[in-house]
Order: C-alpha cells, then structure tokens, then sequence
C-alpha cells in the first residue's frame, strides 16, 4: 500500500531512458513560437499579471538586482506550469523530486552569493556578524551564521518538495477513501468527493504559490547581496 501511494513520485521511464527531461521541456513547449502574438484578453491578463509580480518582485531590491527579473519571472513560470501539469491525470511532477530541485536551488542561492561578494564584499561578510556582538559571542555567531548561510538552498529545495508531495498523497487518499466507501456508504463518499474537489483547488493554489515563495525567498537572498 505505500509503495502505491508513492509510486506516483517515481520517474517514469521509457526503454530505460528516463522522461524527466521531457517533462522539464513541457514548459517551453507552451510558449507561443511566434515573435508576434496577437493581443486578446488572456495575454493581455498574463501580461499585467507577470509585470505585477516583476514589480512586486524587484521593489526591495536596488538597480543592481533589476538585471534578474528575467531569470526570476523565467524561474517561477518553470515551476508554476511544471506544479499545475503535474496536478493532471496521468501525468508526473518534476518538482516532487528533491534532486531535481536542490539542482535548481543551490546554483541560484550560489549566483546570489557571487553578486554579493562581487560587487559589495565587505557588506556580503558584515552578514556574518551582527553588529555589537560582545567579543565572547563572535566565534559561535559566526559558525551560526555560517550554518544557516548553507542551509537556505537546502530550505528552498525541501520546502517546495515537501509541500507538493504531501498535496499529492492527500489527494491520493481521499480520492481512494471517495471509491472505496462508493458502493458502501454513498452519501460519505459524497461528502469526500466534496472535500477532494476542495483540496484539488487548494492545491492548485498551493502550486502557484510555492513557485512565488520560491522566486520570492531567491530575490530576498538577492536583496542582501546587491
């Protein structure tokens, strides 16, 4: 039984070959192929939407970090269709995978670092210790602040891990209580046919908000070091 329930989470293979990548390119397969879209209502919704988020995005941060809202707007529409798709039937979420995500968290986290002591080296280390430290605390703030510093690519990649597998396997079973208590108690499997439509919404929520709070933790790391 619960290697059923995590079944889903395994990477589905074809002739051995693993379809991972494939489904990393799903996103860009979604984007128009013509230079020129023609404006309709929906574009015109997704435009004012993305500079919204851009704004909302780059307003902590100074002139230095505007380069990085391509790559941050680029970053939460990779996450946020590769979280909606996964949601469909018979299909396979990529960002249920903690390799997968530690490989796109830790090189982000890294280029926040090397803005921050590329451009401001002193103020990047000033992180490290905060000001008015007695002297007798400076060795063990420092180890912490250290700990904590490497800690925050592994924090990105299991928080988004674990919010959308524990999504996933809720939906699994209440979708596994709903057909077994069908022939047995109808209106009970009502009533959790209802709470699964609930949370198939909630979770459709929660994966556009965990791409957010994963690009928006991102432009933060990048605030302390621009």
């Amino acid at each position: 039984m619960t290697l059923d329930l995590f079944s889903q989470f395994m990477i589905p293979q074809t002739l051995g070959i693993p379809l991972i990548l494939l489904a990393l390119l799903l996103p860009t397969l979604l984007v128009p192929a013509q230079t020129r879209v023609i404006q309709n209502r929906t574009s015109t919704m997704q435009g004012h939407l993305m500079l919204l988020i851009i704004k909302q995005l780059l307003n902590p941060l100074n002139k230095t970090g505007h380069p990085w809202a391509l790559l941050l707007m680029t970053t939460m529409l990779l996450l946020s269709t590769m979280n909606l798709t996964g949601l469909l039937p018979y299909t396979f979420t990529p960002t249920t995978q903690l390799s997968m995500n530690m490989a796109l968290a830790v090189p982000l986290w890294l280029m926040t670092m090397l803005t921050g002591f590329r451009t401001q080296p002193t103020t990047a280390l000033a992180h490290m210790l905060p000001t008015g430290t007695p002297p007798l605390l400076i060795p063990p703030l420092i180890l912490i602040e250290t700990v904590s510093l490497f800690i925050r690519p592994l924090a990105l990649g299991v928080r988004l891990t674990a919010n959308l597998t524990a999504g996933h396997l809720l939906i699994t079973l209440i979708s596994l209580a709903t057909t077994t208590l069908l022939p047995l108690m109808p209106s009970i499997s009502l009533l959790t046919l209802t709470l699964l439509l609930l949370l198939t919404l909630l979770e459709i929520a929660v994966a556009m908000i965990q791409a957010y709070v994963f690009v928006l933790l991102l432009s933060l790391y990048l605030q302390e070091n621009t």
